[in-house]
């Protein structure tokens, strides 16, 4: 998971944030761009900096000074710092970046639930609009940093009170060699309930997850991008 905390105070910019030695050291960020730097490295540094500048405090324009970069982080490069800031530190985000991801999420888990989910009764799907509508009417969370996939299940338990829902689900027997095994066990966690759980003598893994027959195709794109297409499978 990306290393974020959230400032309790209300901010108008996001930022990433270093203490060292008491100090804080900030900078200015595009916040979509720094989460995907933090996440991959493979951004243009200079796309996520909103400022070449390094801060004691970027709301109040406190610019840090040389000296201080210089004896705290060891460079008087304010790119080689913004970088240490960003690698070591912690993103900020503001309270309206906060909400539009938590919309986007849930955006994104009303779609899944959508285009997997019927009405028991119907046999048909639920428009879009009647979900949305008893989305509004449950009290549920949604984490703005963690991914909609993992999010399902609690909204579901949610919505099924008020509205019924059910998955058509299928069985999927996955073989994931060794060297790709333990990364790819939370995520086939998080798509669905795992029947069968073998480890083998090699090191690699064999299970049966449960999961919506809607998620086979997304799953399976999932899977071939964490072990490189090294993965056998099967419908049950």
């Amino acid at each position: 998971m990306v290393g974020i905390t959230f400032d309790k105070e209300k901010v108008s910019i996001n930022i990433a944030r270093l203490k060292k030695e008491g100090i804080n050291f900030e900078v200015a960020i595009d916040a979509d761009l720094a989460i995907q730097y933090k996440k991959s490295g493979n951004v243009d540094l200079r796309e996520v900096l909103k400022s070449e500048d390094i801060f004691f405090d970027v709301k109040k324009g406190e610019l840090a000074s040389e000296s201080e970069i210089n004896r705290v982080l060891g460079t008087t490069d304010n790119f080689k710092a913004a970088e240490l800031i960003l690698q070591q530190g912690d993103i900020q985000l503001t309270s309206e970046y906060r909400q539009k991801l938590r919309d986007e999420k849930k955006n994104r888990i009303l779609a899944i639930i959508q285009k997997n989910g019927i009405d028991p009764r119907t046999k048909l799907p639920h428009p879009m609009t009647r979900l949305e509508n008893a989305f509004n009417e449950i009290k549920v969370h949604i984490d703005e940093i963690k991914p909609a996939e993992d999010q399902i299940q609690d909204v579901l338990r949610a919505l099924q009170p008020i509205l019924p829902i059910k998955f058509e689900k299928k069985k999927i027997q996955v073989h994931i060699p060794a060297i790709h095994a333990a990364k790819c066990y939370s995520t086939v966690k998080n798509y669905g309930e795992m029947t069968r759980d073998e480890w083998q003598n090699d090191g690699s893994w064999i299970c049966v997850v449960e999961l919506p027959a809607g998620m086979i195709e997304e799953f399976f794109d999932k899977m071939n991008k964490l072990t490189h297409g090294e993965i056998e499978s099967k419908e049950l």
